[in-house]
């Protein structure tokens, strides 16, 4: 997936699959998220950490010291996060209407294709 354009509030993908572990783990230290990963897709340590200091530094996420490790937290509800998603999404692909957002999921068209013109019977001059 292609990174994000302009200064989207919504983490990138990498910061994101990394969110979505804590949310579901409520906290845990980077050696936590990383195992929680490595069954899609293994990661360094140093990677991992380097994600959560992201998520932290922009509000996501909230850490706390435990003896010698860090202990993540998320500091928003996913919620919050998919409100914004849904915003964007609308914003971008439906000219900003939630509305027409919700009639493309509930599987109407998006945009209705426009009335064919009648058809003109043409003779083949060629065969004349």
């Amino acid at each position: 997936m292609a990174r994000r354009s302009g200064h989207s509030p919504l983490p990138p993908p990498l910061e994101m699959a990394c969110l979505g572990v804590l949310w579901t783990m409520r906290e845990g230290t980077v050696k936590d998220v990383a195992n929680a990963l490595a069954p899609r897709q293994a990661f360094a340590y140093t990677t991992v950490m380097t994600l959560l200091e992201r998520l932290v530094k922009r509000g996501h996420l909230a850490r706390r010291k435990s003896g010698r490790s860090f202990v993540y937290a998320p500091a928003q509800d996913p919620a919050e996060l998919r409100e914004i998603a849904i915003n964007e999404l609308a914003r971008d692909y439906f000219g900003g209407s939630r509305k027409s957002l919700r009639e493309w999921l509930d599987g109407a068209p998006a945009v209705q294709p426009e009335p064919e013109e009648p058809a003109i019977e043409r003779i083949d001059t060629a065969l004349l």
